[in-house]
């Protein structure tokens, strides 16, 4: 069965990684990936949006995939259904990405052992705004 890091793990991770490659990220405001990202950018992190026909949200150049960024993310945070998941771990496993972030309804056990079978630290059905709040202020 699957088990998040433990909360220090988790404190580690939020203070190593920079950049955040945000899939599902919405550029409506009203949306949860919206609220959460733009507060992450807040907190110093580069967030990058991945969703396809978006141009630009929160003043950050958008990509379709994973495939498409200039670079590898520090880190893939997932607002996608979980039906969706095993698609993303692939592409983060092709794409070398070493951290991957499942949000809160997120819940794909499988996909999420396979993503640690391939060296990924994944924390799942997490809010990452929350666990920020929770372990760094």
């Amino acid at each position: 069965m699957f088990q998040n890091p433990s909360a220090e793990e988790i404190r580690t991770l939020l203070a190593t990684v920079k950049t955040i490659a945000v899939l599902g990220l919405s550029d409506n405001p009203a949306r949860p990936s919206y609220r959460v990202a733009e507060a992450m950018q807040g907190f110093g992190y580069r967030v990058v949006p991945v969703r396809p026909v978006q141009g630009e949200v929160l003043g950050e150049k958008a990509f379709a995939c994973l495939a498409d960024l200039p670079a590898v993310p520090d880190l893939v945070d997932v607002f996608r259904a979980p039906e969706h998941v095993p698609g993303i771990v692939d592409e983060c496993i092709a794409r070398g990405v070493k951290r991957l972030w499942l949000q809160e309804g997120v819940v794909n056990e499988a996909a999420a052992e396979k993503a640690r079978a391939a060296g990924m630290t994944v924390v799942m059905d997490r809010c990452i705004f929350k666990e920020y709040v929770a372990l760094m202020k």
